[in-house]
């Protein structure tokens, strides 16, 4: 049986075939999953208030929104309680260099928490 270049069978097939390596890089890295559900998940609040989020002002008002909604999420990936984390690091970054400011990125940070500030890693 012969497919047709325009058939959504060979299309599929060609799409699979173009990102082949980025399908199968989970099997060489432990690491990395096969889908991107804990992603979603951690977006899903951001979807659910999106109507909110029309009036935060300016387009300013939403790139900052979004790098808070990153930093709590990143540290909700890294078994931190966000609020715990956010106190922490607004304790000490206007006296943080900022040539160094990853530094008090979540995971570089954990060790320096106390373990109050721990919890389950999102999954």
């Amino acid at each position: 049986m012969l497919l047709s270049a325009k058939s959504d069978t060979t299309k599929a097939i060609r799409y699979a075939l173009t990102r082949w390596p980025s399908l199968i890089y989970y099997c060489s890295d432990g690491r990395a999953e096969i889908d991107n559900l804990i992603a979603e998940r951690a977006l899903r609040g951001v979807a659910i208030g999106r109507r909110n989020y029309l009036f935060a002002g300016a387009d300013t008002g939403g790139e900052r929104a979004a790098a808070m909604y990153s930093l709590i999420g990143t540290a909700r990936l890294n078994g931190l309680d966000p609020e715990a984390y956010l106190a922490y690091v607004l304790e000490r970054i206007a006296d943080h260099p900022i040539n160094r400011i990853c530094e008090l990125l979540p995971w570089n940070v954990a060790s320096s928490l106390p373990s109050t500030a721990h919890v389950e890693p999102i999954r």
